[in-house]
């Protein structure tokens, strides 16, 4: 069954972390704050067509609100601050944030707003939104998968997803590039985006 559909599982409050639970409907329903230290939003791409590239957002902030008797009426909410980019290469980080990529002195923020959800079934949803990325506002589907909910030991309710999307940067106005003299180009048009998301149920 899936997030919406599991029975519920009651958990005295302890010390010791408690396992992930498969709490019900009730349960679930709220409003939820993206925790940034647990939580990670991150990219590939494929560069000299050989390897793939890895990089993240270092700082970002979020909502989520979970309808568990519609769950159609769930909604996520993500700012990124782009300039916290980081791909383990200050060169590589700051060409991304010139005028080539980003341009994130004249825009500084990366935004996702949603416009739909869908249970697919198991532990399995699809959020629609719109990512808005150099002033360019555009749809973007995100697969998500469920990973449980739990209560830490400091007595935060806690819920976790994984996902992942792909776009074409080009739509977004991400053309720069060169050519290999060996055929293709330096950095791939497609991006893979991948997120891991812990949030804390708000008070």
């Amino acid at each position: 069954m899936g997030i919406f559909g599991r029975s519920r599982t009651t958990t005295p409050a302890t010390t010791v972390p408690s396992p992930a639970v498969s709490p019900d409907l009730s349960a679930l329903t709220g409003d939820y704050t993206i925790d940034p230290a647990h939580s990670t939003l991150g990219f590939v791409a494929r560069h000299a067509m050989v390897t793939n590239v890895k990089g993240k957002f270092l700082e970002f902030s979020g909502s989520l609100h979970l309808d568990g008797g519609a769950p159609a009426r769930s909604t996520a909410s993500i700012d990124v601050v782009m300039d916290s980019i980081d791909t383990g290469s200050a060169d590589r980080d700051g060409h991304l944030k010139s005028a080539d990529f980003f341009k994130t002195d004249e825009f500084p923020a990366m935004t996702f707003r949603s416009t739909g959800a869908e249970a697919l079934g198991g532990d399995d949803y699809r959020l629609t939104g719109d990512l808005t990325i150099l002033g360019t506002t555009r749809p973007v589907t995100i697969d998500l998968e469920f990973n449980g909910a739990a209560q830490d030991p400091f007595g935060n309710e806690r819920v976790g997803f994984e996902g992942k999307a792909e776009i074409l940067r080009s739509e977004w106005g991400l053309t720069w590039n060169a050519a290999l003299e060996t055929g293709g180009v330096l950095v791939s048009d497609k991006i893979k985006l991948v997120f891991d998301i812990s949030a804390i149920r708000q008070a």
